[in-house]
């Protein structure tokens, strides 16, 4: 993980970027001279205004909704730009005074003192990549919601599927021959049944594409084959893996877990240590892989673990080879779950 080095910038800037408007702060470190501009979102006037100040120039401003965009256009004018962790920047408790100018400035002095925690900024395809993970799991999330209004549809008209496994095949063909007796429920069973098949379809069409991806893209084949070697991991959760965690030589086993948030939460002062339930921090879509993954795995081994995974992916670790006939039966099961 990068961080500024103390003292070497000539002017620490700040930006504070929003969808329409970007407000910058620009301190000099020789002068102590502090210089505000607000700009309409145009990234190369903000460049143009950075590289116009005494040099050499830093520039950082706060991850968000914006992305990343912005970061790589410094980058590509040959000026130095961090992305701050929002999660990581420290503010007084007593100030309660918030404004664009006064987030700016904050960033510029957080900057200058070396204090900036900047996260990983991914390629144009990495992103892409991601996109495309995160749009299967908003889908299947989308997916979960829609079986669940219309199966509690179906229960608030007395019609209860007496099988064990719902949205099975059998549970599929049973709900295609239910209709309630009332025109205006039977129109909003026919709204939530077209609702379920267009998003099943559509989920089907991404895991399709990530499949594709897996196999084609250099970057996270090699990764995702030796996950693959894990008991419970299909291609789909191994290629979210790769591509929600990125470069795995960036952690040792003692960081992946804080990194994503499966470590206990703290509250020890003196003698007294009290922990806690995990922190949830850091990258929420990968916790989930893996806590799902746990919950899956065979009883007695370690597999899903994150130390496990972090030793496999980058290759630190032996070869492995899945027992025979226990991978593709808790992948089948990982594989159906995560689906739902």
């Amino acid at each position: 993980m990068w961080r500024p080095q103390l003292f070497i910038q000539r002017t620490s800037v700040g930006l504070d970027v929003q969808a329409r408007s970007i407000v910058g702060c620009a301190i000099d470190e020789h002068t102590g001279e502090m210089v505000h501009r607000r700009f309409g979102y145009d990234p190369g006037e903000v460049i143009a205004w950075v590289k116009a100040l005494p040099g050499p120039q830093d520039v950082v401003y706060g991850a968000g909704p914006t992305g990343f965009e912005l970061a790589r256009q410094f980058a590509a004018s040959e000026v130095r730009c961090a992305v701050a962790a929002p999660s990581k920047l420290q503010r007084p408790s007593g100030d309660r005074v918030k404004t664009d100018a006064r987030d700016a400035e904050h960033l510029a002095r957080l900057l200058r003192l070396g204090e900036i925690t900047a996260v990983r900024i991914p390629t144009r395809e990495q992103e892409a990549a991601r996109d495309l993970v995160r749009a299967r799991e908003d889908t299947r999330t989308d997916l979960m919601a829609a079986r669940h209004r219309l199966s509690k549809l179906l229960l608030r008209h007395g019609l209860v599927y007496d099988g064990k496994t719902t949205w099975s095949r059998e549970h599929e063909s049973w709900v295609r021959r239910q209709r309630p007796d009332l025109p205006g429920a039977a129109a909003a069973f026919d709204a939530a049944y077209e609702t379920v098949a267009q998003i099943a379809s559509r989920k089907h069409r991404l895991d399709l594409l990530i499949q594709q991806a897996a196999a084609q893209d250099d970057e996270y084949a090699p990764v995702v084959a030796r996950l693959g070697c894990l008991r419970g991991i299909s291609t789909l959760t191994g290629y979210a893996l790769a591509v929600e965690i990125g470069d795995w030589h960036r952690f040792i086993g003692n960081t992946i877990g804080a990194h994503l948030g499966l470590v206990p939460a703290e509250y020890s002062s003196g003698s007294s240590r009290v922990q806690g339930a995990i922190t949830k921090t850091g990258n929420g879509h990968a916790r989930r892989l893996l806590v799902h993954l746990r919950a899956t795995a065979v009883r007695g081994t370690d597999d899903a673990g994150p130390s496990t995974l972090l030793r496999v992916s980058s290759g630190r670790g032996r070869g492995c080879r899945p027992p025979h006939g226990a991978r593709h039966r808790s992948t089948h099961r990982t594989h159906a779950g995560t689906g739902r």
